[in-house]
């Protein structure tokens, strides 16, 4: 009996040694990954305008496997040269080059832009004209990823301007409002300046929270087509509603017509301030049609804008606030400060200041910090012509 055991034992003993063999083989053969923890998976996500299609195999001849667009979410498995081999969420495998992918790193700064804009407040609306790119930063070498589709509405939070790529730098006429206050000059034959092309790039959100930098040309600010079609000749960055008054034959379903004030500036790139005019127009009750109530021009003007309801001796009204640079706070004849040129980064930024108006009935007053109103040239109520017929 004690020979039996002797003999089984040496039989388990030796085959725990054949295996302890058989892993050192494999291990030797397969790097032992099995027994190595599973690195992370690794993803990428499509940032390509059209749908792009997998391909079987990195050749000149080659199979489509499935049909990817932007923004999905691809797993990686494997990387050679400028391709990289990746699966579908169904499945699907296939190459796909790496110039049409945003890496995860890209994705995780986005989320993190959106984030940090989540709770910005708009200082305008546009629609898109095209398909256009979301941007990491301003600019078209920068990360880009969302598409957003034609016609799409966004909000618009913030404005920088960038030179144009390629850009050199051209002797130009310098005529803009902080130029001509700190000259006073007040034509177009203002000394000639050194500046550099440049191009002018929105901070974007879409509805669904998707933020990022959108190249402004390819957008056009959402403004109401009854008072933008009155913009002569410039370019309206804003239209917000101050109140709004009946007028049961305006033609609008309630009645109810609002009135605005808009921000303008010049069909330009490149401007040190966000508008250089301010111009309110009101709803003519006897002539169904808008009126210009206030206009200010030659202003170096700093979004945002602001409206609110304040309460007056004589009853709430709708005041609106303006950010503009120091020098032009008290209007004509002011000491200003040197001008403000966007294509210099060494350039100071202009100190700025908050001017309130209050709408009274239908003309525009000033609105000083104890909350006297003071009249800053009030204009009367003049009505526009009917727009010509289409």
């Amino acid at each position: 009996m004690q020979h039996l055991r002797r003999v089984t034992a040496g039989r388990a003993v030796r085959k725990l040694a054949s295996a302890a063999l058989l892993t050192s083989a494999l291990c030797t053969l397969w790097g032992c990954k099995w027994l190595r923890p599973h690195s992370a998976v690794e993803s990428v996500y499509v940032a390509s305008r059209r749908p792009i299609y997998l391909r079987d195999r990195v050749a000149p001849v080659s199979n489509h496997t499935a049909q990817v667009a932007n923004g999905e979410r691809l797993q990686v498995l494997e990387r050679i040269h400028r391709f990289v081999k990746v699966q579908t969420v169904q499945g699907a495998v296939g190459w796909i080059e790496e110039a049409a992918v945003l890496n995860q790193s890209g994705y995780d700064q986005f989320q993190a832009l959106a984030a940090q804009h989540a709770h910005d407040a708009a200082v305008s609306q546009a629609v898109t004209r095209d398909d256009v790119y979301m941007h990491l930063a301003p600019g078209t070498r920068a990360e880009h990823f969302y598409l957003i589709p034609a016609n799409a509405k966004v909000e618009i939070l913030a404005r920088t301007s960038i030179a144009k790529p390629g850009a050199q730098a051209q002797e130009t006429q310098a005529s803009t409002p902080l130029h001509k206050a700190a000259t006073g000059h007040k034509k177009s034959s203002d000394a000639a300046a050194l500046t550099t092309p440049m191009e002018d790039w929105w901070l974007a959100r879409t509805a669904s929270g998707q933020t990022g930098w959108l190249l402004a040309r390819r957008l056009d600010v959402d403004v109401p087509d009854d008072i933008a079609q009155y913009a002569e000749g410039k370019r309206m960055m804003g239209a917000y509603v101050l109140r709004r008054v009946s007028d049961p034959a305006s033609g609008q379903p309630d009645g109810l017509v609002p009135d605005y004030v808009t921000v303008l500036t010049e069909y330009k790139d490149g401007l040190p301030y966000d508008f250089d005019e301010v111009r309110v127009f009101t709803w003519d009750v006897r002539h169904h049609r808008y009126g210009t109530a206030y206009v200010e021009r030659n202003l170096a003007g700093f979004f945002p804008v602001t409206v609110s309801q304040q309460d007056f001796p004589d009853g709430p009204e709708p005041v609106f606030t303006i950010r503009v640079a120091s020098n032009q706070k008290s209007g004509k004849g002011s000491k200003a400060a040197a001008p403000v040129s966007a294509a210099s980064s060494a350039t100071p930024a202009p100190v700025l200041v908050t001017l309130a108006y209050r709408l009274q009935g239908e003309s525009v007053h000033r609105v000083l910090p104890q909350g006297a109103p003071q009249p800053v040239r009030a204009q009367h109520v003049k009505s526009l012509p009917a727009p010509p017929k289409q």
